[in-house]
C-alpha cells in the first residue's frame, strides 16, 4: 500500500480490449495503475480497476479530480462521477506532453485501433485514426503470438534476434496470416517471422495513417504494442529517428484524463468521484432500438437500482448527450 498521503487526481480509460486505471500526486506523478483486460464488460472492468487502485492507496489520499477516456468514456465517466470526459487523442497528446515537453509526433498502437497524433507547441494540429483494420493492432499481434507458440510478452526480444525479417503481407490481417502460415511451412525461422509480422504492422501504420503527413522528432510511442521492442526497432528504421517509449506508455491515455481532470480542479470545490466504494454499487443494462433515423442504432441503457444514468451506442451521440443534466462536464 502507498504511504503517500494528499491530494490525487484519478483518469479512467476505457476501450473495447484495456481498461486502464491510474491515480497521479499533485506533481503528475504515478501513485498507482492497473491495466485490465475489458473482456467485453467495461462495467465490471471499471469497478474492478477503481478497486484495484483503491486498495494500493493509502486511506489518507483525497481525489480531487477524475477524467474519463476512450470508446466507453461516457458510461465510464457516469460510472465513476468524472469530473470531465475527454476523447482519446486529446488524452494521448496530453500524456505525451507531460512525458516529452517537445514531442512532436505520437504514434499509439492498441489492442483494437490505432492513431497517430502530430503536435506543434505544444497543440495537435494533425491527427489521423484507424480503427477498421485489425492488421495494424495489437489484437492482431496477440493472435500471432498464440499461433506460433510464443508468449507476446516475448514477441519484441525474439523480433531482435532476427537477421533479417520474413517477407509478410502488411495490408490485410487475412493476408499476413496466410503469408506467415507459408512462411511456417517452407522452414523460415520464426524469430524471422516474428519480424516480418512487426514489419508488416508499421508498413501498415504508416501507409493507413502517416500517408501525407510529415512524422518529425520527437517521437513517442505509446498504446500496449509499445512494450514489444521489436515494433520500436521498425519504427525507428523506418522513420530514420530515435522513438521513446514511455514508462507507463500502456496507460497513457488514463493518464492524460487524470492530467486534465487535475488541470480542471481549480473550478469546483469538490470532486464528483463517487469513491473506491463504487466498485461495491450493482449496475444493470438494457437495450432498445432508437428510430429517430434510418441507422436504427441498438442504445444501451446503463441502470442503478432501476434508475437510468446513462445510454450509449448511437452514432449521433444523442443518447449519450440526454444525461449531460449529471453532474459530468462532457466535453469533445
Amino acid at each position: 500500500m502507498s504511504d503517500t498521503g494528499g491530494e490525487a487526481y484519478l483518469g479512467v480509460d476505457v476501450g473495447s480490449v484495456s481498461t486502464n486505471v491510474v491515480v497521479l500526486d499533485n506533481r503528475g506523478s504515478v501513485l498507482s495503475s492497473v491495466y485490465l483486460r475489458t473482456r467485453g464488460e467495461p462495467i465490471r472492468a471499471v469497478q474492478e480497476g477503481i478497486r484495484n487502485v483503491g486498495e494500493s492507496l493509502s486511506p489518507d489520499i483525497v481525489i480531487k479530480g477524475a477524467g474519463a477516456t476512450g470508446s466507453a468514456r461516457y458510461l465510464t465517466g457516469v460510472i465513476i462521477g468524472a469530473d470531465l470526459v475527454k476523447n482519446e487523442i486529446t488524452s494521448h497528446a496530453v500524456a505525451a506532453l507531460h512525458i516529452v515537453p517537445e514531442v512532436r509526433t505520437v504514434l499509439e498502437i492498441g489492442g483494437q485501433d490505432s492513431k497517430l497524433i502530430l503536435l506543434r507547441d505544444g497543440v495537435v494540429t494533425d491527427f489521423a485514426m484507424n480503427t477498421v483494420c485489425a492488421a495494424g493492432t495489437g489484437s492482431f499481434l496477440d493472435h500471432q503470438s498464440s499461433r506460433l507458440g510464443v508468449p507476446i510478452e516475448e514477441f519484441g526480444e525474439l523480433a531482435l534476434k532476427a537477421g533479417q525479417p520474413a517477407q509478410i503481407a502488411g495490408r490485410c490481417s487475412v493476408f499476413a496470416e496466410s503469408d506467415m502460415i507459408h512462411k511456417q511451412q517452407v522452414g523460415y525461422p520464426v524469430e524471422e517471422i516474428v519480424l516480418g509480422l512487426c514489419n508488416a504492422l508499421v508498413r501498415n501504420y504508416l501507409n493507413n495513417l502517416a500517408k501525407g503527413k510529415k512524422i518529425e522528432a520527437p517521437v513517442v510511442f505509446q498504446g500496449g504494442v509499445a512494450a514489444n521492442v521489436g515494433m520500436k526497432r521498425v519504427f525507428q528504421e523506418a522513420l530514420g529517428v530515435e522513438v521513446t517509449i514511455p514508462p507507463y506508455h500502456d496507460v497513457m491515455g488514463a493518464i492524460g484524463a487524470a492530467l486534465l481532470a487535475m488541470e480542471d480542479s481549480g473550478k469546483k470545490e469538490q470532486s464528483n468521484f463517487r469513491g473506491f466504494s463504487l466498485a461495491d454499487f450493482k449496475y444493470t443494462t438494457s437495450s432498445f432500438v432508437c428510430s429517430g433515423c434510418s441507422n436504427n442504432c441498438e442504445i444501451v441503457k446503463i441502470l442503478s437500482e432501476k434508475q437510468v444514468l446513462a445510454c450509449w451506442g448511437g452514432r449521433c451521440g444523442k443518447w449519450e448527450l440526454e444525461f449531460d443534466s449529471k453532474p459530468v462536464e462532457i466535453t469533445a
